[in-house]
């Protein structure tokens, strides 16, 4: 799979862009500010339809303009596949496949796969637990598409959950009483749409600890194995979870969900909040016996997300027949990385079928990978080799 072209239009900094790329490495060099970035993000919009830099659509709609298009077209085993988004903050976004419109944007997901590697990936292994499962699910869905409306519906019943249980709850204090059967109708909602993410999450994980684990080898042969095992909320009523082996049944996890749902409704109904789900579950990473956060260097930490990213790219690749496997973006990292470090890291990007790279200046890239140089410069881009 590679991207062919790309096209944005008062999208971030860009009132216009086109870039013709191939196959193989493609660099996109410029000093910073000049809006790499933005076109790696146009890039992940069409392959997530969402930013790895900001939570909402609003940033990505240049100043002063009511909406932004992207469209890409994209060669996938022999075929070539043209998506066109229309992000507009406050409404409902657009799409467009092979120019005839879809009920539903997400129905686009799959058309570009992508692993991206970029200094914001440090998160993953020192920041807040949402950072990683927001890792596990891009990597679930970037496996399973559909599943893309499985998150999505989950999402949609912890909102509305969350909203009775504050209203039932503030009921219950003032003696007005509420009736709860609402409340069950809901649980069920969220112990079928949660145990059906978690279990993706839990296959995922199983299959790609070996890949980041041999990743890390790579990348730190003097250092610890890299190691990573799912927290779970249901740990304590259901082991298997943190078993080795193969994860339980989706039913097994269902019906363990809608267990603890009732165990807790008390405190759920005090506090107004959802208190058991894959919304509340964590990664653990370890190097060794010690956890990464807290504990890793900074070189360590670096290590183990460039791990983690070239461990998804290798499941993608292993999940996906040559020629639809992922394109890899290096998003300005070559210049954080030791000389060892790089050296792996352009080994790995020259052996896939594109790879997108950015960087401040020409020697950050990597002489070996070869392959085409953009400029980008002063609201343009043009390619110099």
């Amino acid at each position: 799979m590679y991207v062919r072209h790309l096209s944005v239009a008062d999208f971030r900094s860009w009132a216009s862009a086109d870039v013709a790329f191939e196959p193989g490495a493609c660099a996109l060099v410029g000093s910073n500010g000049q809006g790499k970035t933005n076109l790696v993000e146009a890039l992940g919009y069409v392959a997530t339809l969402a930013s790895h830099r900001v939570p909402t659509d609003a940033p990505l709609v240049r100043t002063g303009c009511e909406r932004a298009i992207v469209q890409t077209a994209i060669v996938a085993d022999g075929r070539e596949l043209r998506v066109e988004l229309e992000i507009s903050p406050g409404r409902a976004n657009k799409a467009r496949l092979n120019g005839a419109p879809v009920p539903r944007p997400r129905e686009v997901l799959g058309a570009l796969r992508w692993v991206l590697f970029a200094p914001e990936d440090l998160a993953i292994v020192r920041g807040d637990p949402s950072e990683r499962r927001r890792f596990l699910d891009e990597l679930v869905v970037a496996r399973a598409p559909r599943l893309a409306g499985v998150r999505a519906d989950y999402d949609r019943v912890l909102k509305q959950r969350a909203a009775l249980l504050k209203s039932a709850g503030a009921a219950r204090r003032s003696g007005s009483g509420s009736d709860l059967r609402t409340l069950d109708v809901w649980d069920g909602h969220l112990a079928e749409h949660g145990a059906q993410l978690l279990a993706a999450r839990l296959r995922a994980l199983q299959a790609l600890a070996p890949h980041a684990a041999e990743a890390y080898a790579r990348v730190a042969p003097a250092g610890a194995a890299l190691e990573m095992q799912y927290a779970s909320s249901l740990s304590g009523s259901l082991p298997e979870l943190t078993a080795a082996g193969d994860p339980p049944e989706t039913v097994v996890i269902e019906a363990a969900l809608l267990a603890e749902l009732a165990r807790v409704r008390p405190n759920e109904l005090e506090r107004g909040v959802n208190l058991v789900g894959p919304h509340r579950d964590d990664v653990e990473l370890r190097l060794g016996a010690l956890p990464i956060r807290g504990y890793a260097s900074h070189g360590e930490g670096w290590s183990a997300a460039l791990a983690l990213r070239l461990g998804s790219y290798e499941l993608l690749r292993a999940d996906f027949p040559r020629g639809a496997e992922p394109i890899l973006v290096l998003d300005d990292v070559f210049a954080e990385l030791d000389t060892a470090r790089r050296e792996h890291l352009a080994l790995v990007a020259g052996k896939a079928e594109q790879a997108i790279i950015t960087a401040a200046v020409a020697s950050d890239v990597p002489e070996q990978l070869g392959g085409a140089r953009y400029d980008v410069h002063d609201g343009t881009v043009r390619r110099v080799r």
